[in-house]
């Protein structure tokens, strides 16, 4: 789960992080309100979206005044932003963070997530901050450096001292730059972190070390013990089929293609949508209903792919261990009595209860496409998009 930068840094600030006073805005008024109360001479103007690159695509501003704070707050809010994120489409800025200037000396990064090579958290840090780190390590990447923490010890203070010290904080602010790294790991493992990222992190003429910017996201599966983060989630930046997706426990990703696929295991899915490329088709979406999957629960999977205007044929492909193919067969026959089905439908069912699967599809009168294997079942919906 992603959250705005202004929540991310309330997060901080509660665990002792340092950072730049703000207030969230959600009209022109309380922008200028919110400078106002800050009283700050320059005041920043920030767009928040659920996506990075908003400084490049025009979504953070920095006024010398209140009349500037209207302004820009104006121009900003209801706007479309567009970012390397977002895709084409862009994503409706809805609210802004107003927030206090600061003397900025220099900007580093900093950042924790797992590293699956190593199956331990992991915080990196570089002193080209402010720039994608996929460029850093891409372009420089002795500029990153790199601290593996032991899971049981966790973050050591002479393992963030090593890190300041590798990015050049100045001498006079390495114990600062040591406790904020010590709070960002607390934060990153008391909270379910995926990503904790501070980019940039920065050093101020005032001798402060702040996060200038925040990126939290959470892990989906340690949320139901985190209920305060939950309501954080801000629903008008997420997918409305992939919300309607988590109120029944299904994995569901939106994709550019118009193949919609029903799959069991994410593993298998990932498969399925590598096949139907090989054949020439596009994927409109990775949907994985798991291994307990109710009649309702695939139904509502059959629902929310056919919601999809873009999605001109539907692949259906089920391998019975837990999940047994007769139920499958029962949700996609109910879904599309329910719905209506004017599309292609290529079913391939293999496993437990397979036999009764068939038969219910057969027995439905259905306009469906039988397949026995993978490959073929793709190469057909394909065939029958096209």
């Amino acid at each position: 789960m992603n959250i705005h930068e202004y929540q991310g840094k309330e997060i901080l600030r509660s665990y002792g992080v340092a950072v730049p006073n703000g207030k969230v805005a959600y009209t022109v008024d309380e922008a200028v309100d919110a400078a106002n109360a800050l009283g700050s001479n320059v005041s920043v103007v920030k767009a928040q979206i659920h996506a990075g690159g908003r400084g490049n695509a025009g979504g953070v501003k920095v006024a010398k005044n209140q009349d500037e704070v209207r302004t820009y707050a104006n121009e900003i809010l209801g706007k479309q932003l567009v970012t390397h994120q977002t895709g084409p489409e862009g994503k409706e800025v809805k609210r802004l963070l107003i927030e206090e200037g600061c003397d900025i000396q220099k900007e580093y990064y900093v950042g924790i997530v797992l590293d699956r090579a190593t199956s331990r958290v992991t915080m990196m840090a570089s002193e080209e901050g402010g720039t994608e780190i996929e460029e850093v390590a891409a372009n420089t990447p002795e500029k990153i450096f790199k601290e593996v923490i032991d899971p049981v010890a966790g973050l050591m203070p002479y393992q963030a001292r090593r890190l300041a010290f590798n990015i050049n904080i100045p001498d006079e602010l390495l114990g600062k730059a040591v406790k904020f790294m010590m709070g960002l790991y607390q934060v990153f493992v008391e909270k379910d972190c995926s990503i904790a990222e501070i980019n940039p992190l920065v050093t101020t003429g005032d001798g402060e070390v702040l996060a200038l910017d925040a990126k939290l996201n959470f892990d989906d599966n340690a949320l139901f013990r985190q209920k305060d983060i939950l309501e954080y989630r801000d629903l008008d930046e997420e997918d409305p089929k992939e919300i309607e997706a988590s109120k029944y426990d299904l994995s569901y990703i939106a994709l550019d293609g118009n193949i919609g696929c029903m799959v069991n295991g994410a593993g298998l899915a990932m498969a399925t949508m590598d096949t139907i490329k090989h054949y020439g088709g596009e994927p409109a979406n990775f949907l994985d209903v798991g291994g307990g999957a109710t009649t309702e629960k695939v139904t509502e999977a059959f629902k929310i792919i056919l919601s999809d205007s873009s999605v001109k044929g539907i692949l259906v492909n089920i391998f019975g261990g837990i999940m047994k193919c007769d139920v499958i067969a029962e949700g996609v026959v109910a879904a599309t009595k329910e719905v209506g089905l004017e599309i292609p439908l290529v079913v391939r069912l293999e496993g437990t209860n397979v036999k009764e699967g068939k038969q219910i599809l057969n027995e439905s009168e259905l306009n469906i496409t039988a397949s026995e294997s993978m490959a073929e079942a793709a190469q057909k919906i394909v065939e029958l998009v096209k």
